[in-house]
């Protein structure tokens, strides 16, 4: 398996150069959207964008799947296709949001659902989840200067780019506590934290639409269960109160 490293972003260049083909590969398939190289499939794909060809297959994540569409003309029963539903090796999945911008590696990707049809749409469940999709600081403000422009997510999906607003927003410390894994744990804590939400999702009935910044909070794991020890949750500032009072307490034991 390559080392791609989830959130991080690549150049065709630096693919080709990761994986041991020619830097200065071009045309054919490599540049077309996917392409297979021995057992494994790279696909690179816009999301919310037009490509640069001027075409726009609507590809788009939802909650944590890509739906994610074929090359004109493909069907269910050319053998290519037949490969990425169930590749002998991994496919590996960068997509980007700004053309002027080197793509995301997104993760391995496995075949969740697909639609027989031309282009063949294919939902993609992927390995590593979207734990911390990078946005570049453009694509940030494109979605939350002034008025934060809202975000559509279904129950109980998680919107990683309403995520990642989110902690661009408030940073990777617990709004609750402080806390802050990097600080505690070095490299290997480096962007890690919990994302609540407000409203529970459990309590979502229909689509909805998050702001990222009023709605979606990061707190540590264990605020994040202290949180949801009642129903309805305890709020933020309840929390805050209690972790004051038990300092108290301490104080004056």
């Amino acid at each position: 398996m390559y080392p791609f490293q989830v959130d991080h972003r690549y150049t065709r260049k630096d693919v080709y150069k990761i994986i041991g083909i020619p830097m200065d590969t071009k045309g054919g398939n490599w540049d077309t959207g996917y392409n297979k190289y021995k057992d494994d499939f790279f696909i690179f794909t816009n999301v919310g964008i037009p490509g640069r060809t001027g075409h726009d297959y609507g590809n788009k994540f939802i909650g944590e799947k890509l739906q994610w569409y074929s090359k004109e003309g493909t069907n269910i029963h050319q053998q290519q296709i037949k490969e990425l539903l169930n590749p002998p090796g991994y496919v590996y999945i960068f997509f980007r949001t700004d053309n002027s911008q080197p793509f995301i590696y997104a993760g391995t990707g496995l075949s969740f659902s697909y639609k027989d049809q031309s282009p063949v749409e294919i939902t993609w469940e992927l390995a590593n989840a979207f734990d911390d999709i990078p946005l570049s600081r453009r694509e940030i403000n494109t979605l939350s200067e002034g008025a934060v422009r809202d975000i559509t997510s279904k129950t109980f999906e998680r919107n990683p780019l309403a995520r990642k607003i989110c902690v661009e927003h408030y940073g990777y410390s617990c709004q609750v506590c402080g806390f802050d894994f990097q600080d505690k744990y070095g490299d290997v804590g480096s962007q890690f934290i919990h994302i609540h939400h407000i409203k529970p999702l459990s309590e979502i009935q229909s689509e909805y639409s998050i702001n990222p910044i009023d709605d979606l909070k990061p707190i540590c794991p264990n605020c994040h269960a202290m949180i949801h020890r009642k129903k309805p949750p305890y709020s933020i500032e309840e929390l805050k109160e209690l972790i004051n009072v038990q300092k108290k307490v301490l104080k004056n034991e």
